[in-house]
């Protein structure tokens, strides 16, 4: 496995020009298509191809516990991380369904569940039994940090075996909210209050609660917050550094990445800390309803390509947009050039 610092190489300028060249020529005033064009451009630039193509679809679904769950900060119990894992590997979950009309390769890994899961079809990657009450220490020690980030890892290699088009990273962990407000928090150096939101359906007075229990444990931590890689042991999920490395991971590999919601928004955040090539490769599915996810994509210099209020997770996000990247592609590979169907330029 590569280094998360080893080099990353930018997409190839000259297959970004060859392909913006060919947007001037299409049937079509400049620009006409906003960001369906800059999308196509960009992958055609990525995949070093001047047809660019999105067939093969890699989602990995990372699931893990949080103690930080204990001080009562989310709306469902426990339990429901691994319920849902279950769901998962069953096929019932919203981002199953989605995975399914975009004929994705899906998988769900166990990065830290409080109880591993016996079935035959979760992948089993184990930092731990859940991460620590970052309330009252790291979230996790440098040992776990590093299996957690090496499942990030080993989950690109699979995709990249796989000849992926495309890699998207899902999250599911209850209490998972909290761990990426405080971590954005503490990558911004902002107050929790500015970017906690309802996560699984707070009321007011939760969400208050739960940036008052961010901000005493960004306090706690504070000597400690010196790096990305110390944010994400002092304050984050396995399942937060798992995509946080597989963003880097499939930079590294050239394999662009669509970003889900604010979650896996606050893992690329990091990703771009740790090393800051990677962010040439994201596309960003949609903003989230979840009210930290517009300061992180602004933070990203992130424009979605979808607002539709979700805030579910999952990947479900990303996965909706996977029709319009494809939809980009089909747009420039196949719209006739101005010369070809004798239509007359301005």
């Amino acid at each position: 496995m590569n280094s998360l610092s080893a080099p990353i190489a930018a997409p190839d300028a000259g297959y970004y020009q060859h392909a913006l060249d060919r947007q001037t020529q299409l049937t079509k005033p400049p620009g006409s298509l906003g960001l369906l064009e800059d999308c196509a451009v960009r992958l055609a630039a990525m995949q070093h191809n001047e047809r660019p193509k999105l067939e093969r679809i890699h989602i990995s679904v990372f699931a893990a516990d949080h103690g930080i769950a204990e001080e009562g900060v989310s709306a469902f119990p426990q339990v429901v991380t691994m319920e849902m894992v279950k769901n998962f590997a069953a096929g019932g979950a919203a981002v199953n369904v989605l995975a399914r009309h975009v004929d994705a390769h899906f998988e769900v890994v166990d990065v830290g569940l409080l109880q591993p899961v016996a079935l035959p079809n979760i992948i089993s990657h184990r930092a731990g039994a859940g991460t620590a009450n970052f309330n009252r220490t790291a979230a996790m020690n440098d040992a776990q940090l590093t299996i957690a980030l090496a499942a990030g890892q080993a989950a690109v290699e699979r995709a990249v075996a796989n000849q992926a088009d495309l890699f998207i990273g899902g999250e599911m962990g209850i209490a998972n909210t909290t761990s990426a407000s405080a971590l954005a928090a503490a990558s911004l150096r902002i107050p929790a209050a500015e970017i906690t939101g309802a996560g699984t359906g707070l009321n007011a007075g939760q969400i208050d609660h739960k940036a008052g229990v961010i901000d005493s444990a960004l306090q706690q931590h504070q000597a400690a917050l010196r790096s990305p890689l110390d944010i994400l042991k002092a304050l984050g999920g396995f399942e937060i550094a798992a995509l946080t490395a597989a963003y880097i991971s499939a930079a590294q590999n050239g394999l662009p990445v669509l970003i889900d919601g604010f979650i896996s928004s606050v893992a690329a955040l990091l990703a771009t800390g740790i090393n800051p090539g990677c962010v040439d490769w994201f596309f960003y599915g949609h903003c989230s309803a979840e009210k930290g996810h517009a300061r992180v994509l602004q933070a990203l210099n992130a424009r979605p390509l979808l607002n539709l209020e979700m805030r579910l997770g999952e990947g479900s996000g990303a996965v909706l947009a996977v029709p319009l990247l494809q939809m980009a592609c089909h747009l420039h590979n196949e719209m006739a050039t101005f010369s070809q169907a004798q239509v007359s330029t301005a």
